[in-house]
């Protein structure tokens, strides 16, 4: 069993007139004094620097169909093992794992691994890829970095599904051992982020430029959308507007369902066909690929070519179906090139979800 040291060292933080150190990770800038941690729990001032608490330890490994992340335009039908670890640096109302992001508990770091071993376990099971999930990479980017670092010269992928909250210098440093990114754009408001997630928009909106403009990194967006919150019209056509005008028609966008959850259970679910409506807005507004996700819609969770509508990839729930693009990924009707990451044809993983055991 791997034994964890104590502490991690990080170097995004500086040190303070008054003595504190300010932690230089996301946008928050948590100022720390000896024993403190910062609002994510794991980042902690251990006397002169700040550490990170939870390197080498996550509440749970498993194997994953690539499309639960969700992400549909990377390596389809394969399997990726998927870890997280514990906290978060938001603070969102509606949480939907809000067991692991909210947790101050170390017990909810049950199992340990390092880097290597991840790498090694995954390419034992088959895995095309590693996601660093369930709570935000963000705040555990040193392991999350490091375990890139190991996946690479075993052909094995890495998978940032992340809420995008994260400062320049900590940004570049993370993403640039990604080879894709799932972003929650949690809503197009700055109210909303304020109200219901303690954070602000803007450093969002420059972490999905940075990855599109200045990254190789595989970019997909996610919206999970609350009745009364984030789902009406005038919202929904401005959000899609801007993902086509700053980052391009081909970026994939998924709208997914909300269930009551965390301190937000009074709101009812959402609608089915208000998420076929935010779908139909987002392709109107030249949105090449857009979804619906966590409802039964093999239509709108199934990619179509955007040049002549044929069926491409044909989705139910996480089993692929019909497949009807190339080998170099193009639409097999017309030659539309069909934008994302595919390697000759697709994964058979399936639905399956299998939980690992790192250690005894």
């Amino acid at each position: 069993m791997f034994v964890r040291p104590s502490h991690h060292p990080t170097k995004y933080w500086h040190r303070l007139d008054d003595g504190r150190l300010q932690c230089d990770v996301c946008p928050r800038a948590c100022k720390l004094k000896d024993g403190q941690a910062g609002l994510c729990f794991v980042r902690a001032r251990d006397g002169e620097q700040i550490v990170l608490t939870t390197y080498g330890r996550s509440s749970g490994f498993c194997v994953d169909p690539i499309e639960k992340k969700p992400l549909n335009h990377f390596l389809p039908g394969t399997a990726v093992f998927s870890f997280g670890t514990a906290g978060c640096n938001l603070s969102c109302k509606f949480c939907q794992n809000w067991d692991l992001s909210k947790s101050r508990e170390i017990d909810t770091l049950a199992d340990a691994a390092t880097p290597e071993q991840i790498a090694r376990k995954a390419q034992a099971l088959g895995c095309r890829s590693v996601a660093y999930t369930y709570n935000d990479p963000v705040i555990f980017l040193e392991y999350a970095r490091d375990t890139a670092h190991a996946c690479h010269p075993l052909g094995i992928k890495s998978v940032a599904v992340t809420a995008g909250y994260v400062l320049a210098g900590a940004r570049e440093d993370l993403f640039a051992g990604m080879d894709a990114a799932n972003v929650d754009l949690k809503a197009f408001t700055e109210d909303f982020y304020h109200r219901l997630c303690g954070g602000h928009l803007q450093p969002v909106l420059e972490t999905l430029i940075y990855l599109k403009r200045e990254t190789r990194v595989w970019l997909e967006l996610t919206t999970l959308l609350i009745p009364g919150h984030n789902d009406s019209d005038t919202e929904l056509e401005r959000l899609t507007q801007w993902v086509v005008e700053a980052l391009g028609p081909e970026v994939p966008l998924h709208f997914t369902a909300f269930h009551p959850d965390w301190k937000m259970l009074d709101i009812p679910p959402t609608p089915a066909q208000r998420l076929t409506r935010a779908r139909e807005i987002a392709l109107r507004n030249g949105v090449r690929y857009a979804y619906t996700g966590n409802v039964h819609d093999p239509r709108g969770g199934s990619t179509w070519c955007h040049a002549c509508g044929a069926l491409l990839i044909e989705r139910d729930w996480y089993c692929l179906g019909h497949w009807g693009l190339t080998q170099d990924g193009r639409c097999a009707a017309c030659g539309t090139p069909c934008a994302g990451v595919f390697h000759e044809g697709p994964g058979h993983w399936g639905a399956r979800r299998l939980p690992v055991r790192m250690s005894g």
